[in-house]
């Protein structure tokens, strides 16, 4: 690509940001927060989360990338806005909430009609076209695959780019599609179009099959775990098999994180009116699990002391290593089980301050202490600093990744 185009980027978490800064290499990009302390962070060369990649290119990098609070004037210089803003479930409306999307739109829709906008947010089936109705802009939609910790480097190296579009905006789309093939490393990236709910579909199904497949391992080990057998041979035996294939097969407390918990849901109700098992059973897995967690570690604990009630430690409420966040982790459902047994929590999170609060529940980061004062210790991921309290540990992690 030869033109330069000045791009607006709403929305400064992973889907915003690894987005910003890999178009930044070859283009002006305004990343736009109503957070101060990360528009600053931003600035500053910093990356306002874990993410090794996005860490490297703002430290390393030549990139045209700076960050505001002040939206209009933002929208208002940018020949394309790419939307990233956060679009929570809503278990009230039974959907997303795409307000912070839409509030968006209608600010570019009044100062900047003729803008190219991307929505990069997540979103129910037949929103793009709704708002494609509402406002004069172009919308195009085309979802991310994007992992927590690593996003950057999966728009470095992305499995596919799919862009949603009506029929008379296919070359935008194609120029959108061209701009962040030229942001990744990866070469001969394959290329979908489709219409925009077919875009739409694609990111729902495509994570609540990742959703399948985590419960699908889930409830293996469970049967593996109430039978006595060895979870790790029935996994090894059956991934082998180059139909299934052996990743993403590690056992855990259920999915979690921003992404798969609310896509489920999402997706289940789109479902209202259509036939269907398969999508409710998914979503009722991960709840079970996350019971029969609890109920296992109170086993343990219940073995470990004689006192009542018994106290549970958790280690790192993070969803998997190397990250900071933990946001709808799994084991914060775990926890909630536990506290309505009635069993005192203790939370071992470096990321938090320590003897504050998290949830009702004392963060207490002396290792020490903690380890002294827990009758069992439940991690969804293990970690080496466990080492010496293995026989209070509960956990389900077999290969020590994901």
């Amino acid at each position: 690509m030869n033109k330069t185009y000045r791009i607006t980027v709403a929305g400064t978490g992973y889907v915003g940001m690894s987005l910003a800064v890999l178009l930044a290499q070859h283009n002006t990009v305004v990343a736009v927060d109503i957070d101060e302390q990360k528009v600053e962070k931003v600035n500053q060369r910093e990356c306002p989360f874990r993410d090794r990649e996005i860490e490297e290119f703002l430290a390393t990098r030549t990139l045209d990338l700076t960050a505001t609070t002040d939206a209009y004037s933002a929208y208002s210089r940018a020949d394309i806005v790419v939307v990233a803003t956060p679009t929570n479930y809503d278990p009230e409306r039974h959907s997303f909430d795409c307000s912070a999307v839409e509030t968006v739109l209608a600010k570019v829709d009044l100062v900047n009609p003729q803008a190219l906008v991307v929505i990069k947010s997540t979103i129910p089936f037949g929103f793009t076209e709704a708002m494609s109705e509402k406002y004069r802009n172009h919308i195009l939609f085309s979802p991310e695959f994007l992992r927590e910790s690593r996003s950057l480097y999966d728009n470095l190296y992305p499995s596919r780019i799919v862009v949603g579009c009506r029929e008379e905006e296919r070359d935008l789309a194609q120029l959108f599609a061209s701009m962040l093939q030229e942001g990744a490393a990866k070469k001969d990236v394959p290329v979908l179009f489709m219409n925009t709910k077919e875009a739409e579909s694609v990111k729902l199904f495509g994570n609540t099959y990742l959703a399948l497949r985590v419960s699908f391992f889930n409830e293996l080990d469970t049967y593996a775990e109430e039978k006595g057998l060895n979870t790790a041979s029935i996994i090894q035996g059956i991934s082998l098999d180059p139909r299934i294939g052996n990743y993403y097969n590690n056992p855990s407390f259920g999915y979690g994180g921003y992404c798969l918990p609310k896509d489920t849901k999402q997706l289940l109700e789109e479902f209202r009116d259509i036939p269907q098992d398969l999508i409710s059973a998914v979503v009722a897995s991960n709840h079970t699990r996350k019971k029969h967690i609890a109920d296992r570690v109170l086993d343990l604990a219940r073995k470990n002391s004689k006192d009542s009630p018994v106290t549970v430690g958790v280690y790192r409420l993070i969803m998997k290593a190397n990250s900071d966040n933990f946001r709808s982790s799994a084991v914060q459902d775990v926890i909630c089980h536990l506290k309505d047994a009635g069993a005192k929590i203790l939370i071992h999170e470096p990321t938090l301050e320590d003897g504050s609060l998290f949830e009702g529940c004392e963060v207490v980061n002396d290792f020490d202490r903690f380890q002294k004062t827990c009758d069992a210790v439940i991690a969804n991921r293990i970690d080496p600093t466990l080492a010496s309290i293995r026989d209070k540990v509960y956990t389900r992690d077999i290969y020590q990744r994901d």
